[in-house]
């Protein structure tokens, strides 16, 4: 099976991008940026020596506030070659510029907001058809951060209240960038209560992963389907795959959603999941031991 020579960052929100707290702060995922923080780890995944850094601010309403904060958390971590790219309208997705920028980029952030904006400027494009080829054959990193993460699967959640969720409907569903597909991301996760939300949108997508990420908090995926977690909070995996019997396509709009046999595994910081064996490991030490044993059988 082929795998992409590039990796995926997809981050839960609400980064520490360097500016430490208020020390009476009470929000305790606000760890050492510069030991643990995830753009550390993001700089680090990238193989250049002085890398050139592309932000997206798509999908924010606020993107000259959101593009200054990136430019100085990554400047904090010595990057000199930061550009930003305020893509706000579908033509400026079509700007030979920003082709070009793309083309010689070493690593790509998309920042939060409404992903539907991202998927609705990039899809189609020859922007997001560079991103694909340069994420399959080249050593690339395409980050995303809150919508950002969530656009990068085939499968997107587009919104839907976690009140309401477990109600048929109450999920909405559109197509993302495509860049990894048989997973559904969803994003702020554990401060938000979104459970309910991703096992809705797993189940109406039987045999798929969901990927719950808590906030400060994101998985590295290597090779298109190792889940490394980094960050100081939480990722939750939903596996769809060994569902029994459900009413997700036969109950009426608004009612509840019967699931049997859900599996969900909660992964903390260093904990790695294979999506395609679905195994769960503590660390790589444990995955190539895992691989090894595999291999001698």
């Amino acid at each position: 099976m082929d795998k992409p020579k590039g990796k995926l960052i997809a981050i839960g929100g609400n980064e520490d991008k360097g500016t430490y707290p208020n020390p009476r702060s009470k929000k305790k995922y606000y760890l050492d940026f510069f030991e643990l923080g995830i753009l550390r780890r993001f700089l680090k995944e990238i193989p250049a020596q002085n890398p050139v850094i592309e932000v997206i601010t798509t999908a924010s309403l606020i993107p000259e506030e959101v593009g200054v904060r990136y430019e100085s958390a990554l400047s904090i971590l010595g990057c000199e070659n930061i550009g930003i790219m305020h893509i706000r309208h579908e033509e400026d997705a079509l700007n030979p510029e920003y082709i070009e920028r793309i083309r010689k980029a070493d690593g790509v952030m998309f920042s939060g907001g409404d992903q539907s904006r991202i998927t609705r400027m990039f899809l189609n494009t020859e922007i997001l058809a560079i991103l694909k080829d340069r994420y399959w054959n080249e050593e690339f990193v395409l980050a995303g951060t809150s919508a950002g993460a969530m656009a990068m699967s085939e499968i997107m959640i587009k919104g839907g209240s976690a009140t309401e969720s477990l109600l048929r409907g109450a999920v909405k569903i559109s197509h993302g960038l495509g860049f990894i597909s048989g997973v559904i991301i969803d994003t702020h996760f554990v401060i938000r209560g979104r459970f309910g939300r991703l096992m809705e949108a797993v189940v109406t997508h039987p045999k798929t992963i969901g990927i719950g990420l808590g906030e400060d908090t994101g998985v590295l995926i290597t090779e298109g389907h190792k889940i490394e977690t980094i960050g100081s909070n939480l990722v939750v995996i939903v596996d769809g795959h060994n569902v029994g019997y459900t009413n997700v396509h036969n109950v009426e709009k608004g009612r509840p959603v019967a699931i049997e046999n859900m599996v969900m595994h909660v992964l903390a910081k260093g904990n790695v999941y294979n999506i395609l064996t679905r195994e769960f490991n503590k660390d790589h030490t444990a995955v190539a031991k895992s691989e090894l044993h595999e291999q001698e059988k």
